[in-house]
């Protein structure tokens, strides 16, 4: 693939799953522009990726939660750049009583993981089919395959992610673009989400992965044109076999640990 004069665009990529796509990608010398919230060093991450590696790499800080900021991002880089990978990684979890979420914290998950991520595809779609090839990779959850209690929202959220993804692969099927659509489990992003994934007990830990290792896979995967990636065997075989009246209390209950420690 000729890579020199276009790039990946990667969403949520100051950290965990989202910056070690951008490594991974670097590694393969193909330019990046990584998008992420303010304050979160992605200047940096930036200037070391082009140190590091004979890319080009550029960066946007942006608050994904509001409209305004998707719109003027998609803009940006359409005027700016080629465009043949687009991963839409930025997402919110968040584990709350539903009764004592805010309206606002309801909103910015929604907005981010649903709204964003349609939007970004929406918007980049163009740029990605004048494109020799290019790809789109969503990044779901092992979440999207059972509701949760005490993540009411989230759950919800990335089982829209896995059926858009699957959707949008079947309407492009014939095109250059190829769409997937990852479903890891949680993550070792940082201490504080090791600490909370292991208050969840056995299963918690059990499913934890490392975020380097899945980016690498997954990577591997979308350019295979694997359009469902499962990084996870143990989560998806748990989550297949059990029937939902076994693993909806089952996974609320280790929420619930969660919340209680």
């Amino acid at each position: 693939m000729e890579t020199k004069e276009s790039y990946a665009v990667i969403t949520g990529a100051s950290q965990g799953l989202g910056k070690a796509f951008a490594e991974n990608l670097a590694k393969k010398n193909i330019n990046v522009i990584l998008v992420s919230l303010p304050h979160q060093n992605l200047k940096e991450l930036t200037e070391e990726l082009e140190k590091n590696y004979s890319i080009k790499a550029h960066y946007y800080e942006v608050d994904l939660s509001i409209h305004d900021n998707v719109m003027k991002l998609t803009a940006w880089l359409n005027q700016s750049f080629e465009i043949h990978i687009l991963i839409n990684n930025a997402g919110l979890g968040g584990t709350k009583k539903f009764t004592e979420a805010s309206s606002d914290y309801i909103n910015t998950i929604l907005q981010v993981n649903v709204t964003a991520t349609s939007l970004i595809t929406h918007q980049l779609l163009p740029n990605l089919l004048r494109q020799s090839k290019a790809y789109i990779l969503n990044v779901s959850s092992m979440a999207a395959f059972s509701p949760i209690g005490f993540k009411t929202v989230y759950p919800a959220s990335k089982t829209f992610i896995h059926s858009f993804s699957r959707g949008l692969h079947e309407e492009l099927k014939d095109t250059n673009v190829f769409v997937s659509v990852v479903n890891p489990g949680a993550m070792k992003t940082n201490t504080d989400v090791c600490k909370r994934i292991e208050k969840q007990g056995f299963l918690g830990r059990l499913t934890l992965l490392n975020p380097d290792k899945v980016a690498s896979y997954c990577i591997h995967k979308l350019f295979k044109k694997d359009s469902v990636i499962m990084v996870n065997p143990i989560s998806w075989l748990i989550m297949k076999i059990l029937p939902i009246w076994i693993k909806l209390p089952l996974m609320t209950q280790a929420i619930k640990r969660e919340i209680e420690a």
